[in-house]
């Protein structure tokens, strides 16, 4: 097991449950390869990109960083900087009529890690995947930041809405009562959130 620079243990709360592991099991001794594993990783993490993959670990690409933890039938390899964003994750298998289906619940892939001195940037961010969009996400909608304006009446933070979010007539009471209110809150420096957003396009809204 490796550590981190601070020299504090890697950890994982990770959850492989026993029907995936009996799964990948499976799928690795298919491989005929002694001490083959599986490596766990998130492409592009803390984004609304973010997809948690994982590809088979051969004996001679395992990587010294990664956090190993040891199955009873493999070892799973972690990827170092992802451990944050596969804080509480769970792989399962479930058979259904068709064979069955190995799935990744990755709660927190999509959120942005921030520290105490991340930047207002980040701290926006993190806001927003955080609390703001997955509320949104039931109306199909999502809201990013495109731009931070600093200038004489202070910092704003102008946002894009888009999905269902777009073209709906309520985005001005969801702005002002709802993300403007989370984001002053959570960042104070913050003055003003302003929308990019041309809602004259109403093809995807929620609300017409």
């Amino acid at each position: 097991m490796s550590d981190t620079a601070d020299n504090t243990p890697l950890s994982s709360n990770i959850i492989i449950t026993p029907s995936a592991q009996a799964y990948l099991a499976e799928l690795l001794a298919k491989q005929e390869v002694e001490g083959i594993g599986v490596r766990i990783f998130v492409e592009y993490p803390g984004t609304p990109r973010a997809e948690c993959c994982m590809s088979y670990c051969q004996p001679d690409e395992v990587d010294e960083s990664d956090l190993q933890i040891a199955f009873e039938a493999f070892t799973a390899h972690i990827d170092a900087p992802s451990i944050p964003y596969l804080h509480d994750a769970v792989i399962d298998y479930n058979k259904d009529r068709f064979g069955g289906q190995l799935t990744f619940r990755a709660p927190n892939s999509k959120v942005p890690q921030v520290g105490e001195d991340a930047s207002v940037e980040e701290r926006i961010n993190y806001v927003l995947q955080s609390e703001i969009n997955p509320n949104l996400a039931s109306h199909g909608g999502m809201v990013e930041l495109v731009d931070l304006i600093e200038d004489e009446a202070g910092l704003t933070a102008v946002l894009k809405f888009g999905g269902g979010c777009q073209g709906c007539s309520a985005v001005d009471v969801t702005l002002r009562q709802g993300v403007e209110v989370q984001l002053k809150q959570a960042i104070p420096e913050l003055m003003q959130v302003v929308d990019e957003t041309d809602h004259s396009q109403t093809q995807n809204a929620y609300y017409k």
